[in-house]
């Protein structure tokens, strides 16, 4: 195969929003360059939250200003409402992500408004956007499945792809934020959502917290989709989610894709030391098991 799969690098943000130790800025920015070294093109590097609701996230502003703009480089802010907004472009992000939740319950916990309110919301920030400023992207989070309220309606997820596909927003991503999903329903939704976007781009963001995660990636490139999330170690997970675990580690999903013949342009053995660095940092094992194991194994000389 020749087909190239895109891997957005979520681990600089989500991959750490939920550990224990925080990482300071030198080491954030120590991560960042070690992954582009790896071969990260588009990376999810900040998130313009609250400091202290996700104290993790401090210094949004001091890691862009020590990223130069790289041509062919993408570094990513996610940003929830129109504050976010004006924080992501004053800080000269390439793109910026705007979350939507998929459900009242998560939505009201993570950023404190309803689906309705962020739905307003993503309308407000494309809005008053100018032609300069960074695209927008969209991410529904809880878009297989809310811990609050269980089963999220696929018509609300279509619904939500639908306005914002509407606003021509640039991409739209389909988030398993609790790790819930199972292969056949990726695909459905993935079906679904497609109808509603158009032409625009879909995007796909999986947690592995109940050892699917690579089945799901499977089963969307199965269905068509070209771009995927993943976090180098498989570090992740959300801190308003009860017992949020990390995403699919980027190794693991590099590891399979190319394994296929699939084209992904990052050096798995430059992430698997990624990963061995985040441990010692951490003070434990990542969760990705080709961090632990490696490659394909080569062969040894008789």
């Amino acid at each position: 195969m020749s087909r190239r799969i895109e891997i957005v690098e979520v681990g600089p943000r989500d991959g750490l929003q939920n550990e224990k130790t925080l990482f300071d800025i030198d080491q954030k920015l120590e991560m960042i360059r070690r992954l582009e070294d790896a071969g990260a093109r588009r990376m999810e590097v900040v998130s313009f939250v609250n400091p202290r609701r996700v104290p993790q996230m401090a210094g949004a502003e001091e890691i862009m200003a020590a990223l130069p703009h790289t041509p062919g480089r993408s570094r990513i802010g996610l940003v929830l409402n129109l504050r976010g907004w004006e924080r992501c472009v004053a800080a000269k992000c390439d793109e910026a992500n705007v979350v939507v939740c998929a459900s009242d319950g998560f939505g009201i916990r993570n950023q404190g408004a309803s689906v309705d309110d962020q739905v307003k919301a993503m309308a407000d920030i494309v809005a008053v956007r100018r032609k300069e400023e960074p695209p927008i992207t969209v991410t529904v989070s809880v878009a297989f499945g809310c811990p609050f309220e269980g089963e999220v309606p696929e018509a609300r997820v279509v619904d939500i792809v639908r306005a914002a596909a509407d606003l021509r927003v640039a991409e739209i991503a389909l988030a398993d934020t609790i790790g819930v999903a199972d292969p056949w329903m990726v695909r459905r939704r993935v079906e679904a959502a497609r109808k509603a976007a158009g032409h625009i781009p879909l995007r796909l963001h999986f947690h592995d917290t109940r050892n699917t995660g690579l089945a799901n990636a499977f089963a969307g490139v199965e269905a068509g989709i070209d771009i995927l999330d993943a976090s180098v170690g498989g570090l992740g997970g959300c801190p308003f989610a009860p017992n949020a675990t990390g995403n699919i580690g980027t190794e693991d999903l590099v590891y399979m894709l190319e394994r296929a013949g699939f084209e992904t342009g990052y050096d798995l053995g430059k992430l698997i030391e990624i990963g061995n660095w985040a441990s010692d940092l951490l003070g434990k094992r990542v969760a990705s098991s080709v961090a632990r194991a490696g490659g394909f194994p080569q062969p040894q000389p008789a």
